[in-house]
């Protein structure tokens, strides 16, 4: 969750995730490595660019994705060429007043261990998902695989409305380098295995599949880039980091949206209710500063345009 604005919002979303962390899972986190790639784009209408190199749009990002979860499917919105390495976006083009909307849903082997305990929590907060349904506001969801198993009734709702986009976040919510503000590192063997494993089972779902992807604390390296270049898929980080998980008032996560929040921005939110208790507080007044600043939700694929 790095916001590339400037070196101070860098810092301060760092650290922010870096304590985050370390509520849920130890000590002093270490430093996410630095990205291998970066997906840059425009500051016009003009396709993205990888390098200097255009980047043509994906095939079939003409009216509403596929209705598929089909691994490797070029008509999804985010397909790339498989074998070649995913390219890393953060945001879409400067141009318009289209921002998307994300949500991560975070699910590990600890927070799947409470959920069967005697006072089980929720992770699945339904008080956003309902705003969103009755604003009618386009959201993209990013579920970890194990998310989804066990909360099968809402993902099916989510898949149902045209407006949501379904995108990838993992199975298990483990790490993709060795050191990653101390998630449990997944091996390398593992990682397409893993990740291919959670299109499979978002895809059963149907609706508005996506071949988005979102590495667990935004760590990533070449190495775990090459592991899923068989799989065809664009990785999205974002650049405007609410700062949601554990948060106890509302009031920092929606100063921390609108500050950073600019034309072509992917906002990061989460949707895991015991972990970020205040965004469903928080969201409505974003949704009412971003209509003050004349900024509009759009499905991710949109606000990208790939």
């Amino acid at each position: 969750m790095l916001a590339k604005n400037s070196r101070v919002l860098l810092t301060a979303a760092t650290l922010a995730l870096a304590a985050v962390v370390a509520l849920l899972v130890g000590p002093t986190p270490h430093p996410a490595p630095v990205r291998a790639v970066v997906l840059k784009a425009p500051a016009g209408n003009g396709p993205a660019t990888v390098g200097g190199t255009a980047v043509p749009p994906t095939p079939g990002q003409s009216g509403l994705p596929v209705q598929s979860g089909q691994p490797g499917n070029d008509g999804l919105p985010g397909a790339t060429p498989p074998g070649t390495l995913p390219p890393v976006v953060d945001h879409g083009p400067r141009t318009g007043n289209k921002v998307a909307l994300t949500f991560d849903a975070d699910m590990t082997d600890t927070m799947r261990r409470q959920l069967r305990g005697p006072h089980p929590p929720s992770y699945a907060n339904l008080a956003i998902v309902e705003l969103l349904e009755r604003e009618r506001v386009p959201a993209t969801f990013f579920l970890t695989g194990k998310w989804v198993e066990d909360y099968p009734e809402l993902t099916r709702r989510l898949a149902a409305n045209p407006r949501f986009e379904l995108a990838n976040h993992t199975y298990g919510h483990a790490a993709f380098t060795p050191r990653c503000y101390h998630l449990t590192p997944l091996p390398r063997r593992e990682m397409t295995r893993d990740v291919a494993r959670t299109f499979e089972v978002i895809g059963r779902y149907g609706g508005r599949q996506t071949r988005y992807f979102r590495f667990p604390g935004l760590c990533h390296d070449r190495t775990a880039l090459a592991e899923l270049a068989p799989l065809g898929l664009t990785v999205v980080d974002g650049d405007v980091v609410s700062g949601d998980p554990f948060a106890t008032a509302w009031q920092p996560i929606v100063r921390a949206v609108l500050s950073q929040v600019r034309p072509g921005s992917v906002i990061i939110l989460h949707v895991t209710e015991a972990n970020a208790a205040m965004t469903d507080e928080a969201l409505p007044r974003i949704l009412a500063g971003l209509a003050e600043r004349g900024l509009e939700p759009a499905p991710l694929s949109e606000v990208l345009g790939r």
